[in-house]
């Protein structure tokens, strides 16, 4: 497997928020976001090549019940498949965060799905074209919410992209309004803060639930955390 960060910490984001998680972070993507929080594991890959029986080693030797596996793109990765079913035979919970656009027979307790909309295509002239042929999978999205225990996260930016999601979660069918998360785009706590303030009633005259960063909120937009 090629990761770029290994850390144990507490997961920022959705329906786990706050959960102590030990968190293996893939690198490589298929995508471009144009605010892509982890430009280490995309725009500029790094990271190293290590064993998936290491990797799990690694991670069974911590006292923590709960994995995300994150990128980049995990799902990039063949090894992940190994990886998370020895993960469910150790008795961990397994939370994979992914774009969506990939498929692979792994286990996951919560496949955590971030479909990727308009406002995350990039104005670089290389990767526009390329982002926008890749990033919608609906497809692959819906099989996902049918074989997994699903929640799926979108980043908002303007008050316009809850329209968007509207769109993207009638276009997948099936969808319980309580496993959609909306998340504010942001790097910083105050930005953060302001967006939350309108993207709050957004949410709940829809039935849809606001994420939380605590990431950000707790340590600051840096590497590890």
């Amino acid at each position: 497997m090629r990761i770029v960060e290994f850390f144990k910490s507490v997961q920022g984001e959705g329906e786990f928020a706050g959960t102590p998680s030990v968190f293996v972070r893939t690198t490589g993507c298929n995508l471009r976001c144009s605010f892509c929080d982890t430009p280490y594991t995309s725009w500029k890959p790094e990271g190293f090549h290590e064993a998936w029986q290491s990797v799990a080693e690694r991670i069974l030797a911590e006292d923590c019940t709960h994995v995300v596996l994150t990128g980049g793109e995990p799902l990039l990765q063949p090894e992940i498949v190994f990886l998370s079913h020895a993960l469910k035979q150790a008795g961990r919970f397994v939370t994979i965060e992914t774009a969506g656009t990939v498929e692979r027979p792994v286990h996951a307790d919560l496949m955590s799905i971030s479909p990727k909309r308009a406002n995350s295509t990039p104005t670089h002239a290389v990767w526009t074209d390329r982002h926008e042929q890749l990033r919608d999978r609906t497809d692959i999205v819906a099989r996902m919410t049918q074989q997994y225990r699903y929640q799926l996260k979108y980043v908002i930016d303007r008050p316009d992209d809850v329209d968007d999601v509207d769109r993207h979660v009638r276009g997948i069918g099936g969808i319980s309004p309580d496993r959609v998360f909306l998340m504010p785009q942001g790097i910083d706590a105050d930005e953060l803060r302001q967006k939350t303030s309108w993207l709050r009633p957004a949410a709940q005259i829809r039935g849809y639930s606001v994420s939380p960063r605590l990431h950000i909120e707790l340590f600051g937009n840096r590497r590890g955390t």
